[in-house]
């Protein structure tokens, strides 16, 4: 079996890191069983789906490294949800209902009122041929309902409502039909609610797998018998944790929450953004993956916690640094060139400061430094400000080599007597304006002999 899976967002906005870790897990599950991911936009809302969010979502997916086999749209496929509908009406378990909000209101109040489950009580199925015709010279148009099944077909024995199924996440899972209303798939307005159109597409595109959040457990127990009623066998599914805040609060991409278009723009580069939305919440250790590959050898479903896991922001900047500081140059290089970094010195130069960076873009003022000098002119007191004088004056002559920091600071030392932070930080001061920063014995070299002495106090 090929495996094949999906991602199926609604593009109702900007998507978050707890959509990105629904994504993540489909796209390493494909990885690793050398299977298709198929990217499926759910559109059928056409008020509030805008194409705009759909190429946004693409966009961030690219960028966290997911390039979709294929890419479909709910929008485009009603005519194939059409004929789905006709063949469930045709099987008897697609029934036609008139009533109105307000009055299934009231029908779940009387039922609790009488100690019975809320649920819709299937008051449809009695209706005879004068209420409808009643009902449609009104003016009321009909929602269509599944009607869900039970499994005893012997009448001696008591109705059996469950669905089980082998979850790829959280083991043996079970949903009780008979606890849940007839699901409405179709509106009044012909629309069509999530339920029907992501069924009939996993059927249509052969998906294997649907991997998502555990919010859909529940809907998995009734989209497991619409498969059936529409002939198909289910695919496996695997329900992984939901991220939260710190605080517990969901996230959504009606606020923006988190967004990957924010955190991009933060400058969190990707694998830190993937690292954490796919290991946190897991028995794996939360490190920084070099690449999509690296991570998918720590990717195992069934690792994951069946709680809620704790998002938080503050590890993005410990794995962000982690992934600068071992960047190669070659990876940073494009990156670097659009930020006015290049020449001669810019791989010396990435190689000096990326150990300091918190982001690829902090470079920028590094390199100012090196170009410019100090962007504050630093005081120093008077002692320091001999001192200073007097290491300036045995500054080593052209040519330099690696050493010229070990030599300089050792002429330094013999000429004024000072070591250590005494030594080292009037100098870094001198040199680079700030208290702490890449070594100088890397910074010197780039800054060359003239650029050293036009530092001088």
């Amino acid at each position: 079996m090929t495996v094949t899976v999906r991602f199926a967002p609604s593009p109702t906005g900007r998507i978050h890191i707890g959509n990105a870790r629904t994504a993540l897990f489909n796209w390493l599950f494909a990885l690793n069983n050398k299977g298709r991911f198929i990217q499926r936009f759910d559109d059928t809302d056409i008020a509030r789906s805008k194409q705009e969010f759909s190429d946004a979502i693409l966009y961030d997916l690219h960028w966290l490294g997911i390039f979709p086999d294929a890419t479909e749209y709910q929008s485009r496929r009603f005519e194939i949800y059409d004929a789905a509908v006709e063949r469930l009406k045709a099987a008897g378990v697609l029934y036609a209902c008139y009533e109105t909000p307000e009055e299934l209101d009231l029908r779940r109040k009387v039922r609790r009122t009488r100690g019975l489950p809320p649920v819709y009580g299937r008051e449809a199925l009695t209706l005879t041929q004068e209420q409808v015709a009643e009902y449609q010279a009104d003016g009321r148009r009909p929602h269509w309902r599944f009607l869900l099944p039970n499994f005893s077909a012997d009448p001696q024995q008591p109705e059996r409502t469950e669905i089980h199924w082998d979850d790829l996440v959280r083991g043996e899972e079970t949903v009780d039909l008979a606890s849940l209303s007839d699901p409405v798939l179709v509106r009044e307005d012909g629309t069509y609610l999530y339920t029907l159109p992501s069924v009939v597409d996993d059927i249509e595109m052969g998906i294997s797998h649907v991997i998502r959040g555990d919010d859909h457990v529940t809907n998995t127990g009734v989209q497991i018998a619409l498969f059936r009623a529409l002939g198909a066998e289910p695919p496996v599914f695997g329900h992984h944790n939901l991220l939260t805040t710190v605080s517990g609060e969901g996230l959504s991409k009606r606020t923006g929450a988190l967004s990957i278009e924010s955190l991009r723009e933060d400058g969190i580069e990707p694998m830190a953004v993937a690292s954490l939305a796919v290991l946190v919440g897991t028995s794996e250790n939360v490190a920084a993956a070099h690449d999509l590959g690296e991570l998918a050898g720590h990717f195992d479903p069934a690792a994951t916690s069946k709680s809620s896991a704790k998002f938080d922001p503050d590890e993005l900047f410990v794995l962000n640094r982690v992934l600068l500081h071992h960047m190669p140059f070659d990876e940073a290089r494009d990156r670097l060139m659009v930020l006015g970094i290049s020449g001669e010195q810019a791989e010396p130069f990435w190689l000096a400061v990326r150990g300091n960076l918190d982001r690829l873009a902090d470079a920028v003022a590094w390199w100012r430094v090196l170009r410019e000098g100090p962007q504050e002119k630093p005081e120093f007191s008077t002692d320091d400000r001999d001192f200073l004088h007097q290491a300036f004056d045995v500054l080593p002559e052209d040519p330099w080599s690696g050493t010229v920091w070990k030599d300089w600071t050792g002429k330094i030392r013999e000429a004024t007597g000072r070591k250590g932070k005494a030594l080292f930080m009037p100098l870094r001061l001198a040199l680079t304006g700030l208290s702490s920063g890449p070594e100088l014995a890397d910074l010197l070299p780039l800054m060359g002999r003239e650029g050293t002495l036009a530092r001088r106090p």
